[in-house]
């Protein structure tokens, strides 16, 4: 694919009218190549390794030509919202758990141009023979030091043996990585470190702010440091290392009054894909996570960090902090210490902060509407903005962040109208549909 293409479309789909630093020195390599990216989170990453990736594909041939492997599922739709609409004449498709199989294999009808998955989901079907990667010219794996944290190895290496015709790798990561992997050839290996700020980009602004807890309980601590960083109009980060005291904190917060919600690797698809959505539309403006929430997740704007239990390793201390002061944004990055704590080296403090015990919880000005309708129903945000405005009564302004689905979407409106704008839309049909609308809740 044509540079010159590419940039256009980045600038006239993606709206970015001047790639960074980065991007541009990822564009200029030299292909075929075998690259290893390593960037900050939230630095443009995935659009970097995508100009390369994008440049070394030939015309569609009806064969499938480059492959990008990912983590999560969230990851997957990440970089496929990327690439997809600047990969103009190439079908694009994504694979990954929770997504519907019959569909992904509706989808392999005719040959996708490119790939991108999930490890597992793509050897899924690789085993069913629904495919070939025989002529796949270029790989990428997309956080690969991830990758063999939740244990890809096998799936990569497996994988990696049908690849015949493989003439480009790109890896990525956030972090230098412990180990290259040994099932694809890295004899000619090119390291493109941008983690030091090497581009006008990368550098976060953060204040980190050490908070002490007088109880090993740090839950009480907790509370007033959110009673005073956390807003309806701000995003604020909870993290903890492990499932179980996820849901403890989740469930502490929640009956305490807080807008908060939950996400960590042992929930179902569906309410790992909900949280994130209304985390990002404001209905939960507190997010409680696991290290699951730490690495490729697409949310914006989010202003504080809170290290609830303190980070088992400095790469989870980077990618917590990677969350906030992102592109170059500000953000507060808050560390709480019990005397229970042995705090790692690599965890280091601006300064001490004590939050007043007097602060107000918090109130989400959203909150969220399901429709069961989506993409394959032919609906766009458009179609649900002027459903909820012309029959829903509501103003331009109190229709926020749309997320459309294959077969459902989600809105955000104001929590005060919410019953009453669903009554309002109940005898109508959006774009000759009919639909049921409900209130999600946390």
């Amino acid at each position: 694919m044509e540079l010159n293409l590419i940039t256009h479309n980045i600038k006239s789909r993606l709206g970015i009218a001047e790639l960074n630093d980065m991007q541009k020195a990822a564009a200029a390599e030299k292909l075929p190549a075998t690259l290893l990216m390593l960037a900050p989170t939230g630095s443009g990453k995935t659009l970097a390794f995508a100009l390369p990736f994008l440049r070394s594909l030939r015309h569609p041939d009806g064969k499938v030509q480059g492959l990008v492997l990912a983590p999560s599922r969230e990851l997957v739709l990440q970089i496929f919202n990327i690439i997809r609409p600047i990969a103009t004449d190439y079908k694009t498709v994504a694979f990954y758990g929770g997504h519907a199989m019959s569909e992904e294999v509706n989808s392999l009808s005719v040959t996708p141009d490119i790939i991108i998955a999930t490890p597992g989901r793509l050897l899924d079907h690789i085993q069913r023979g629904q495919l070939s990667l025989y002529d796949v010219s270029t790989l990428v794996v997309d956080e690969y030091d991830k990758c063999l944290e939740l244990g890809f190895h096998d799936e990569m290496r497996r994988i990696s043996g049908r690849l015949k015709s493989l003439r480009t790798v790109i890896l990525t990561s956030a972090t230098k990585l412990s180990e290259l992997p040994e099932f694809l050839d890295m004899s000619a290996l090119k390291t493109l470190d941008f983690t030091k700020g090497k581009t006008d980009t990368a550098v976060p602004k953060l204040d980190i702010k050490r908070v002490e807890s007088p109880a090993r309980d740090k839950i009480d601590t907790l509370e007033a440091l959110l009673r005073t960083v956390a807003s309806s109009d701000t995003k604020t980060l909870v993290f903890v290392n492990h499932r179980e005291s996820a849901e403890r904190v989740f469930n502490l917060l929640k009956k305490a009054g807080f807008p908060a919600g939950l996400y960590h690797g042992g929930l179902e698809q569906l309410d790992r894909e909900r949280a994130l959505l209304m985390f990002n539309n404001g209905s939960t403006p507190i997010l409680v996570s696991t290290d699951l929430g730490a690495r490729g997740l697409d949310i914006a704007d989010v202003k504080s960090v809170i290290h609830y239990h303190l980070p088992l390793t400095a790469e989870n201390w980077t990618h917590r902090n990677g969350r906030t002061g992102r592109m170059g944004a500000e953000g507060d990055v808050y560390v709480i210490v019990s005397e229970a704590d042995n705090v790692p080296e690599f965890v280091t403090t601006d300064h001490d902060y004590m939050p007043p015990t007097d602060g107000e919880i918090p109130e989400s000005k959203w909150t969220t509407l399901h429709l069961n309708a989506g993409k394959k129903e032919k609906i766009s945000r458009g179609d649900i903005a002027g459903f909820l405005i012309q029959k829903g009564g509501l103003g331009k302004d109190e229709v926020g962040v749309i997320d459309v689905k294959d077969h459902s979407s989600y809105v955000a409106v104001p929590r005060g109208k919410a019953r009453d704008t669903i009554k309002a839309l109940e005898p109508y049909k959006i774009k000759n549909t009919r639909v049921r609308i409900t209130q999600v809740r946390p």
